[in-house]
This record gives C-alpha cells, structure tokens and sequence, in this order.
C-alpha cells in the first residue's frame, strides 16, 4: 500500500491522539546483563513536569529529564536501533510515543555501535538483548510499577528489524548469507561482511534467537536479511505487524529484504514510502549530524514532514494493538 493514498484515514485518527500528547519525561539507565557487558538505554515515558531543549548525542529533543513518571498502565515499547546506530536514532518516534502515553526503552545494542563494530555480525544476539530491556523495564527500572507488562510492543529499523522479527518468533537460516553475498557482493550487508573480515566474521554457530512471548505487536522498518527468513521462518509469527518499505531503499534493495519478509507475513500491515531511501526511517537530521554522517542525511523527500505522517501511522499501530 502507498502511504500518500492508503493512510490518510488512519493518519486523522493518530493525529487526533497526538492533539492531546503531554509532556515526555526522560533518561538514560544503565540496564545489567548477566554474563556481558550492561546496555545503556535510553527511556521516554509521560510526565507532568515541563519540558526543556536537551542534546542528546548528535541530536536535540524536547524533554524533561529525570522528572517523575506521571499514571500508571502505561503499554511499553521497546526500540531496537540498526548497526553501527545508537539508542537516539529513533527519539522523535520514541517522544511522539511517550507524549501519548506510551513509556519507551531503546537499547544501544553491545559492539554493534558507531564507536564498536565488533559484534555486528553477531545479529542472531541482538534479540536476548532486547528481552534483557523488557525484564529490566517491568522489574527493575524505578518507574516499573507504571508500566503495563501485558502490553508490550517492539519496533525495529534495519538491523533492529531483524531483531524484532526473531523476537517474535523469527527463526533466521544465516547459512545462505555465503551465497547472497557471492552473488550481490556489492550489497551493503555483504560490503560489511567484508570490512570486518569476510566470512570468518559471521559465527560458524550463531546464538540462538531468543524469542519473547511477551510482545504483543511490532513495527518493523526497512529490515536487515529478509532473505534469511525464507521460506519458512516466519510462520510462527502471529502477532500483529506493521511493515515498512523505502522505495528507493540503496542500501537493501528490493526485493531481498523488506520485500521478502511481507511475503512471509502476507497480513501484515505494509507500507511502501514513495521516493524514501533506507535511512529516511531515521530521526530528521540535525546540522551536526550532517556533517559527521552526511550519507545517512542525504534525502529524497522531506524527511521532517515525512515523519509527522510516521510517527502517527505508528502510533495508532500500537494504539490499536495495545491498548
């Protein structure tokens, strides 16, 4: 479905919950990993309390840092950010979400950083490390007690979509990424097979997906190895799914990625954004941000506009799936 004909409808209605979005609350947690270094989350969730400019890395929000959680039975969703990204790639849809009610927890995966590489190959981790977020986020974190552990919802871009799709049940056959990469060796995923050491640098036995039953519903932006997935590893997917699609995607193009996976999961919601290119799914741009990283800046469309109309799409995903 294309975006600009097929959710003007659901947009009004998402817009409408976002006319009465209060004021977000935030910080940034160290969450414990039994075994492996902590992660560093970042968390959005609602407050009273006013809101102010904070950076927050090469970026800048609205918040209200530190302030008190405001209710209770607030759905939590967790985001899991794409390699080489960081857990403030996502803030204007993680804010959009905690100014509606949502609290929002998004990890920066461990050696899949800008500053640390070392683990991108390890995908197949990624996924116990988002659980670790949700046991962190419903036990241990001090505003628990708020959160709703019956309404839990992921959202993944890229190689977080990956993630989020072995979380819910994903199983990923990574033996043909030999052959996908002899035969597209100029994909961006074969190009950092390469970079980090060809194919000694995926693991011979990958870990084990961890799947969490605990997640009712996701959305999963432009995800990593969609061919991984074929033909079979999808079916025990069952939750609802919003998938999503840049167009001119030069990154993952069409149609080994994104594509596969909504033929896997024919009843997922699917959108396809018109001229996007893979890293419009992220946050707009700042100047700094542009000038350290100017390919992931470099935009087809408006990127601001585009993510008013994203975030609301997204937010009556999960409005309807969690509430």
């Amino acid at each position: 479905m294309r975006l600009h004909s097929a959710l003007t409808g659901l947009i009004a209605l998402a817009w409408a919950g976002l006319a009465q979005a209060g004021p977000v609350g935030f910080e940034t947690v160290s969450a414990p990993v039994p075994g492996d270094k902590p992660l560093a989350v970042t968390i959005w969730y609602p407050t009273d309390a006013p809101e102010r400019a904070l950076p927050l890395g090469l970026y800048s929000q609205s918040v209200a840092p530190g302030a008190a959680v405001s209710g209770h039975g607030h759905p939590l969703v967790v985001i899991s950010h794409g390699t080489g990204g960081s857990n403030a790639d996502h803030y204007d849809t993680a804010r959009a979400l905690a100014a509606a009610g949502f609290v929002v927890a998004a990890p920066t995966h461990t050696g899949d950083t800008q500053g640390d590489r070392s683990r991108s190959m390890r995908i197949t981790e990624r996924p116990g490390q988002l659980s670790r977020v949700i046991d962190y986020m419903t036990h241990d974190w001090r505003g628990h007690d708020t959160v709703d552990a019956g309404k839990i919802g992921a959202f993944g871009f890229s190689s977080g979509g990956f993630t989020v799709l072995g979380a819910i049940g994903g199983e990923p056959d990574l033996t043909g990424l030999t052959r996908h990469c002899a035969e597209h060796p100029h994909f961006y995923d074969c190009g950092l097979q390469r970079q980090l050491g060809g194919a000694a640098a995926t693991p011979a036995n990958p870990a084990p997906v961890a799947h969490d039953a605990r997640i009712k519903a996701a959305v999963v932006a432009a995800p990593a190895l969609g061919f991984a997935f074929a033909p079979t590893g999808l079916s025990k997917v069952t939750i609802p799914v919003q998938l999503w699609r840049a167009e001119w995607d030069t990154v993952l193009p069409q149609p080994y990625y994104a594509e596969v996976v909504h033929g896997l999961l024919p009843k997922a919601e699917y959108h396809v954004v018109p001229a996007a290119e893979h890293f419009d799914f992220m946050g707009p741009c700042t100047p700094t941000l542009a000038k350290v990283a100017p390919s992931i800046c470099v935009d087809n469309i408006d990127r601001a506009a585009f993510h008013k109309t994203f975030n609301a799409a997204v937010l009556r995903f999960f409005e309807k799936t969690l509430r």
